[in-house]
């Protein structure tokens, strides 16, 4: 079994900042890609950036220049930092990885999401 667990949402005003953090446990070989999705209210969900095992990033052109992400290999854990956050920010905020397990093929997990909302 493999989890993922994000961390960091919360309520912030526009123009602020917010971490997300995602932590991947349970039986791993590799970890591949890692990303970072959302999903506002009566939307589909949309690709915010992804990042390769090998640190290779991309970023929707919506959050370009404004939100990072990064990862701690050694800690399994997959990082966006967002700034300037603004109202349309507002989202449920999911964790994705591709995970190579000892045994089988790799396949995509997700978490279960954390809120981030932007209001004054």
């Amino acid at each position: 079994q493999v989890q993922l667990v994000e961390s960091g949402g919360g309520l912030v005003q526009p123009g602020g900042s917010l971490r997300l953090s995602c932590v991947v446990s349970g039986f791993i070989l590799r970890i591949n890609a890692m990303g970072w999705y959302r999903q506002a209210p009566g939307k589909q969900r949309e690709l915010v950036a992804t990042i390769t095992s090998g640190g290779t990033t991309n970023h929707a052109d919506s959050v370009k220049g404004r939100f990072t992400i990064s990862r701690d290999n050694a800690k399994n854990t997959v990082y966006l930092q967002m700034n300037s956050l603004k109202p349309e920010d507002t989202a449920l905020y999911y964790c994705n990885a591709d995970v190579k397990p000892p045994w089988g093929r790799s396949r995509e997990y997700w978490g279960q999401g954390t809120q981030v909302t932007v209001s004054s």
